[in-house]
């Protein structure tokens, strides 16, 4: 029965995803164009001229990277949304994670081995973003409270532990420095792109690497396991799910314990990337995390969202604050515009109710639809 329930409309369930993406894909390549036109050129200090916004290193260290652990964060709470829940403590589990693991990470030798490094630096953001999701969950279920309210708190309380727990604004403090082993020689990795007449540009590709991980493993849960169809289920429908034998109590467990995950994943990227953690760390990540969500087509009211919808959304939130931080003037006609990344979250809330008020038409000629047959 289980089955049954959860392969209603499946030419829908299949065709509604797939052209909410390409969608999403039109709109990144017209952002791309824009920026491309609008950003102009610039000269290396070898007197080439280049594309401000196509520049390799801008492209790679100022949009792709910084752009990797908001996608891992959004693909966690994605599947909160899709069970028709949500988690506005995420940036706070991102901060300390990275703090917790950036703390235990100083204690070691700059040269210590990477045998001995690497699994901590694994283990501890994962294990702490993991407590944080069962902590949510626990009392969301257990409780029967409503999981706006408990993230609210708890992305409160988790800020708090991170501020009370740390007595200096960052670490490592002082001359102190993480292992090398997990930062310069691992999560910093870098190929040297060279450019004619310029000095070479290093290029950080290891965040994009894991962040990539991450989506094919959400993709395949999502699309291809049981229990990425019992979240579709559960979201759209609670009573018919747990009339057909799916555990709501479970499912609604799990998926924190995943928004958990990938936030600890996301804090382990962000520490091995900077090399530190600071108390702000994370801070305002919850607004762009559930934007990235909501605008790759995860629907507030359950039941809807994809794995690559969240990365494509999070690569239009990330491509919205790099034109911000290019184009500096905006030619109105009447008037010019100055633009600063303060500008960023009016976009990003403007973007949101979009989102939603698109997504709101399509249930309502959904329903009209259904009316007619």
């Amino acid at each position: 029965m289980t089955d049954e329930l959860i392969s209603i409309h499946p030419i829908e369930r299949r065709t509604r995803p797939r052209l909410q993406e390409a969608g999403l894909l039109l709109v990144i390549l017209l952002i791309g164009a824009f920026l491309t036109t609008a950003g102009g050129s610039i000269q290396l200090r070898g007197g080439t001229w280049v594309n401000n916004f196509l520049r390799p290193d801008n492209l790679l260290t100022n949009v792709f990277t910084p752009m990797s652990w908001m996608a891992i964060m959004a693909i966690g709470v994605t599947c909160v949304i899709i069970a028709g829940g949500i988690d506005i403590s995420v940036g706070s589990i991102f901060g300390v994670a990275a703090l917790g693991t950036a703390a235990v990470l100083q204690n070691f030798a700059e040269d210590a081995a990477a045998r001995k490094v690497l699994p901590i630096a694994f283990v501890v953001p994962i294990l702490i973003g993991l407590t944080c999701g069962f902590i949510n969950g626990i009392i969301i279920v257990g409780l029967k409270m409503h999981p706006f309210i408990v993230t609210l708190a708890t992305m409160s309380i988790f800020r708090g532990i991170a501020l009370v727990s740390v007595t200096v604004g960052s670490i490592p403090s002082g001359d102190n420095s993480l292992p090398t082993s997990f930062t310069k020689n691992f999560m910093m990795l870098a190929k040297k792109y060279e450019r004619s007449g310029a000095t070479p540009v290093s290029l950080e590709y290891m965040p994009l690497l894991v962040m990539l991980c991450v989506l094919i493993l959400g993709w395949v849960y999502l699309s291809l396991r049981i229990g990425g169809r019992e979240n579709y289920a559960v979201g759209g429908n609670e009573e018919a799910a747990r009339f057909s034998g799916i555990s709501v109590a479970w499912v609604k467990m799990r998926v924190y314990l995943l928004s958990g995950l990938c936030a600890g994943i996301a804090a382990m990227v962000s520490v091995g990337k900077y090399g530190s953690a600071a108390t702000n760390t994370g801070e305002t990540y919850e607004l762009m995390v559930i934007a990235a969500a909501v605008v790759g087509g995860a629907s507030l009211t359950g039941g809807r969202g994809t794995a690559i919808g969240a990365v494509l959304g999070a690569l239009i939130i990330q491509l919205i604050d790099n034109g911000l931080f290019i184009i500096k003037k905006v030619n109105l006609g009447f008037t010019v515009l100055d633009i600063s990344k303060q500008y960023s979250k009016i976009i990003v809330g403007i973007a949101i109710i979009i989102a939603v008020a698109v997504d709101r038409l399509g249930q309502q000629l959904q329903e009209r639809r259904m009316k007619k047959l």
